[in-house]
């Protein structure tokens, strides 16, 4: 079985890169599941919609991750409930709208693949321990007994924290992506327990830009120069990013993690 998980999706330019090529990737790869943090996918790379969220489903996205921005768009609040496919950070403050980890299906319906989303603590919105969260889940969520396969999406700043949190799940999960800071890293590889592992696995965007955002107005604000307006993200061809996962059906670890980066101005 071959799992897709994409990176950050960075406004317009990203949604245009993602719709356009999903159906391709599913169709080339064999995919059988498909994961897209999905926090950024707004016009103004801040939060997503029901409009967007759904627009992504009929695209072939099977579940929609996220981290800080899942709030920036009111209307989340009120639909995410009724939407289980959108997933909010699992160690935000208790009593938040929706959940941060569920089973679902592959596409073929012969599989379940459980999903964990989670949001770093340094550098970050304040939150629930992410590593205290992440063992009491594990206590629910057993790997070939509860699901056949598990993926984490861990939405942080550092790349120690997000080090340790692939540690922490070796050999539990199928595969740990880090997603967060729009850039990916290239440590792509299997961890000692079989666990699938990349710290990040950047964005679905424009990469002629500062992580998405457009790089001339980005530099008048280092700057600090008075013509400065608030970010905004770039227009430009967009790059999908992300991995690929082959899962081992007999352990539910994985066999094999690829990089995947097409289109743009990234080269892989």
């Amino acid at each position: 079985m071959n799992i897709l998980i994409l990176g950050d999706v960075m406004g317009a330019s990203g949604r245009k890169a993602l719709i356009s090529k999903l159906p391709e990737l599913i169709k080339k790869n064999k995919i059988d599941f498909v994961i897209v943090n999905g926090e950024n996918a707004s016009d103004d790379g801040r939060g997503i919609t029901e409009e967007i969220a759904v627009q992504f489903f009929k695209t072939g996205v099977d579940v929609i991750t996220s981290g800080n921005h899942i709030w920036d768009k009111k209307e989340t609040t009120e639909f995410i409930d009724k939407e289980n496919r959108l997933l909010r950070p699992a160690n935000l403050v208790s009593g938040s709208p929706g959940k941060g980890y569920k089973i679902f299906f592959s596409k073929n319906k012969k599989h379940k693949v459980g999903v964990i989303n989670l949001m770093g603590n340094v550098f970050m919105r304040k939150t629930e321990d992410a590593f205290k969260t992440a063992k009491e889940i594990c206590n629910k969520m057993k790997l070939k007994k509860d699901v056949d396969f598990l993926v984490v999406d861990f939405h942080g700043e550092i790349t120690s924290e997000k080090m340790a949190v692939g540690h922490f799940f070796d050999g539990y999960a199928t595969c740990v992506v880090g997603t967060h800071t729009h850039v990916p890293t290239a440590d792509t590889r299997i961890l000692d327990g079989g666990t699938a592992y990349q710290t990040d696995i950047g964005m679905c965007g424009d990469y002629n830009s500062v992580i998405g955002m457009n790089k001339e107005n980005s530099i008048k604000r280092f700057l600090k120069e008075k013509d400065a307006i608030s970010h905004f993200p770039a227009e430009g061809e967009g790059t999908i990013s992300g991995v690929i996962v082959e899962t081992n059906l007999e352990t539910g670890l994985a066999k094999k993690i690829t990089r995947l980066i097409y289109g743009g101005s990234l080269v892989n």
